[in-house]
């Protein structure tokens, strides 16, 4: 109980297939302090929004499904702004201790900006224990 388990993987100009994906659409990749950027710009490679680079950057997930049981208590969301700066097992002691989702995020929100974050922050904490059925 209380250990962090990551979902997903960060969509990084970093990585290969994302960097290969871009590159054969005709894209470009820059280096800027250190960070990879599409064209310059941007760090991911998927995002909503950002529509001057939709040539090369995509608003398509990848999905993965996982069993809904008694063990998940709650699902962290939130932006590259946090992730940059604190890690998941670190965003999860923040919500077990602070015991209210909206203190929680707020908190994460303090810890990143704290840490030097100059991006956007973006947080949320959706409690899975409201979507648990006894006996499935």
């Amino acid at each position: 109980m209380g250990i962090a388990d990551v979902l997903t993987n960060d969509h990084r100009v970093s990585r290969e297939d994302e960097r290969l994906r871009i590159e054969n659409s005709g894209g470009f990749l820059h280096c800027r302090n250190g960070i990879w950027r599409v064209h310059g710009s941007l760090a991911v490679s998927r995002a909503i929004g950002d529509r001057h680079l939709k040539e090369w950057i995509i608003s398509e997930p990848e999905i993965k499904r996982v069993p809904l049981t008694s063990d998940c208590q709650f699902l962290i969301i939130a932006s590259d702004g946090l992730w940059d700066k604190v890690n998941e097992q670190e965003a999860v002691d923040v919500i077990l201790r602070e015991n209210n989702s909206v203190e929680s995020c707020k908190k994460l929100v303090d810890k990143s900006f704290s840490r030097g974050n100059m991006d956007d922050i973006t947080v949320m904490v959706i409690n899975l224990q409201n979507f648990v059925t006894n006996g499935r």
